[in-house]
């Protein structure tokens, strides 16, 4: 995988666990920032969508917030070309 996914999480978002399974069965590779532990990846969130939402996803960029199956295979699939 040449490209980087980090997600944005917090330990108590159903959809952040649902966001995690998925990427796993896809045997992708991520980075886990918990906004609860760190204020600085609290702050990544604010400024990348400009609010407070979780799951937050960022592939090469693209911000996605929210678990979309469509929009997050899009998005992979537009990283992998790139």
């Amino acid at each position: 995988m040449d490209f980087n996914i980090i997600i944005y999480t917090t330990p108590t978002c159903p959809w952040c666990e649902k966001l995690k399974a998925w990427l796993k069965k896809k045997r992708l590779h991520f980075e886990e920032r918990d906004t609860t532990l760190e204020t600085e990846y609290y702050d990544e969130v604010i400024e990348k969508t400009g609010q407070m939402a979780v799951p937050v996803i960022d592939i090469e960029g693209k911000i996605l917030i929210g678990f979309d199956e469509k929009a997050l295979e899009k998005a992979i699939e537009t990283a992998k070309k790139v």
